[in-house]
C-alpha cells in the first residue's frame, strides 16, 4: 500500500518536526583551555630563568703571573716599505703584441634564398630584398628537374658578413635563405 507522505503535516509535540531530538548544544572545553594556560605560563617561567641565569654568571678567575725577573726589550718595527717599483712602472707600461697576420680564406660564401621555376616569381623575390637595401641576382640553372631559377646573394667572404645579411632579411619577413661555401682556388 502505498503512502503519500508529501501532503503529510507534522504532529504538534515538542519534539523535532522529523521525530529526531535536537542535537545538544557543544560546550566549549574549559579543561583544555585550563591546560593551555598552565603551559604557556610554566613556558614563559622556562625562558625567564634561562635568560637570567645566562646574564648571573661567575666571573672567571683571574690568573696571578709572577713578575719577570729580566725585563723584555722589545724591538723597534720594521719601516713602512715604499710602494714597490713594479707599480709605478706598471701604471706607465706599454704593451706590444704582435698579431700574425692571417691566411686569406680559400672559400666564399653564397646565399640562396629560394628557387623557383618561374622567372617572374624570381624577380619578385629579388625585388623584396632590393627593399631590405641588399642586391641578389636571379641564377638560371638547369638539371634532371628542368629549369629552376635561383635568388643568390653574395659572394661573402667571411661567414658572419652573410650572416648578418641573412638576419637581416630575416627580420624583414624573408625566411629559409641558406647559407652555402664553395672552395675556388
Amino acid at each position: 500500500m502505498a503512502r503519500d507522505y508529501v501532503g503529510r503535516k507534522p504532529k504538534n509535540n515538542k519534539k523535532h518536526p522529523r521525530g529526531k531530538k535536537p542535537a545538544p548544544k557543544r560546550r566549549f572545553p574549559l579543561g583544555a583551555l585550563v591546560l593551555l594556560l598552565i603551559a604557556i605560563i610554566a613556558f614563559v617561567t622556562l625562558l625567564y630563568k634561562i635568560n637570567n641565569s645566562a646574564t648571573k654568571r661567575a666571573p672567571l678567575p683571574t690568573a696571578v703571573v709572577p713578575a719577570a725577573s729580566k725585563p723584555v726589550t722589545l724591538k723597534p718595527l720594521p719601516k713602512q716599505p715604499k710602494v714597490p717599483a713594479y707599480i709605478e712602472e706598471l701604471e706607465n707600461k706599454q704593451v706590444k703584441v704582435k698579431v700574425p697576420k692571417q691566411k686569406e680564406s680559400t672559400h666564399q660564401y653564397q646565399m640562396q634564398c629560394a628557387s623557383f621555376r618561374n622567372r617572374d616569381d624570381a624577380d619578385k623575390l629579388k625585388a623584396q630584398i632590393a627593399f631590405t637595401g641588399l642586391s641578389s641576382q636571379v641564377r638560371r640553372s638547369e638539371g634532371k628537374n628542368g629549369v629552376w631559377y635561383r635568388v643568390v646573394l653574395g659572394p661573402y667572404k667571411t661567414r658572419r658578413s652573410a650572416d648578418s645579411d641573412r638576419h637581416l632579411l630575416q627580420r624583414n619577413g624573408i625566411n629559409g635563405c641558406q647559407l652555402w661555401y664553395w672552395n675556388w682556388k
